[in-house]
């Protein structure tokens, strides 16, 4: 892994080999100066919840991280991950929102009336269509929906359990395990709230016609009228979702999204004490959020930030640059200097074609990593010859011994 560190006008360049402990560190004079840059990290915020994240969705900036990397029991935040397998059916064809599913006697007992759970009321032995079990799910927090779609589409609990496990790798969250699809208590269910924000902004992002229903506002089913329970849908702030939760072990929890003027938040907390803290703290960290950071532009479109070794390659190194602009939102009135990583698996082998992505730039705001974004290699390096190649093998080997 190759790492930047930019203090000032001095470039750290640091390389580390990343099968034993050997750094190779040089200095260089840069142009470019993160000086006394706003920071997010230093504007005093604080929230009651034990852990939280909020990310700006345009630029991925880190906004608050508070714990965000816990492994805490989902409680029905597990319900976006459902959800997220029914979209991705869906999507590819393997399932149709007309398909009706059968109540069996599980489901009804488990997450229907009898259970004293959240529930959509489905009647024992009756078919339902699978887009009314999605907002039975969404906007009612139906256990008993969840558990008709998990057994229409494979079977049993546990079978859609290891999909939702599996869904979730596919798609990034290396952490979070699923053991059913409601959330009810389990002791192999574990998410973060790291990985839930980046699973709403999945959803948003994938299944655009498929997330409006996240914004209903109520679902009747069977006679029984239920409102949604994400907070602050009817505040006209501009919230439009996810999901709240609540276990023992984990205290009350949420995943929500706001958008204001174009600018769009997700957030996730949990471990707060009850519904009345949920909402106030939902409402105060979303409210900070919009109100007290700002662009800066950091890397232009098509800037080359730094450079690459390519092991074997002819030349022996590429430029890295961008695709599209680098920003992030920092803090209204506040200084701290920035820190920027250039990052990659080292070594990248010959050939490398322009327009390869082999690196990330990262991009921290005082101790938090607020920001990454690829770099592509600027033109094309071919294999070299023997002899490059022969000199290249024996300098990671001699990285690999030290």
């Amino acid at each position: 892994m190759l790492l930047f560190n930019y203090v000032g006008d001095i470039l750290t360049l640091s390389l580390v080999n990343t099968f034993k402990h050997a750094v190779f560190v040089c200095v260089a004079i840069i142009s470019l100066l993160f000086i006394a840059s706003s920071s997010a990290s230093a504007i005093e915020f604080s929230t009651k919840a034990k852990q939280a994240y909020l990310i700006d969705a345009r630029t991925g900036t880190v906004l608050f991280a508070k714990n965000e990397n816990d492994l805490i029991p989902p409680a029905s935040l597990a319900k976006i991950m459902t959800m997220e397998v029914v979209f991705d059916a869906l999507k590819r064809g393997e399932i149709t929102l007309e398909d009706q599913y059968n109540v069996s006697e599980h489901a009804w007992r488990t997450g229907g009336a009898p259970s004293r759970t959240s529930t959509m009321f489905a009647s024992l032995g009756s078919d339902i269509r699978v887009e009314d079990l999605i907002r039975g799910a969404i906007v009612q927090s139906g256990n008993d929906s969840c558990i008709i779609l998990a057994e229409g589409m494979e079977g049993s609990e546990e079978k859609f359990a290891q999909r939702m496990t599996e869904r979730a790798r596919a798609i990034g969250l290396s952490k979070s395990i699923f053991a059913n699809p409601t959330g009810l208590p389990h002791p192999d269910a574990k998410v973060t709230m790291k990985e839930l924000v980046h699973l709403a902004q999945h959803i948003f992002n994938t299944y655009p016609e498929f997330y409006k229903y996240y914004a209903e506002t109520e679902f009747t089913w069977n006679g029984i009228r239920q409102l949604n329970r994400a907070p602050l849908l009817n505040a006209g702030i501009g919230v439009d979702g996810l999901k709240t939760g609540f276990t023992e072990a984990s205290g009350y929890g949420i995943v929500s999204s706001i958008e204001q003027n174009g600018q769009r938040l997700f957030l996730a907390m949990s471990g707060m004490k009850d519904q009345k803290q949920r909402i106030s703290e939902t409402k105060k960290i979303l409210e900070w959020g919009l109100r007290n950071f700002q662009p800066k532009l950091i890397f232009e479109d098509g800037e080359t930030v730094g450079q690459a070794p390519v092991y074997g390659g002819l030349g022996g190194a590429v430029d890295l640059v961008t695709k599209g602009d680098v920003d992030i939102l920092l803090g209204v009135g506040n200084t701290e200097r920035l820190k920027a990583r250039i990052a990659y698996n080292w070594p990248i082998p010959a050939p490398v074609q322009e327009g390869d992505e082999v690196a990330e730039i990262r991009i921290w705001v005082g101790e938090t990593l607020s920001r990454t974004a690829p770099l592509y290699a600027a033109a094309s390096v071919e294999p070299g010859p023997l002899h490059r190649q022969a000199w290249d093998a024996f300098k990671e080997m001699l990285l690999f011994w030290l």
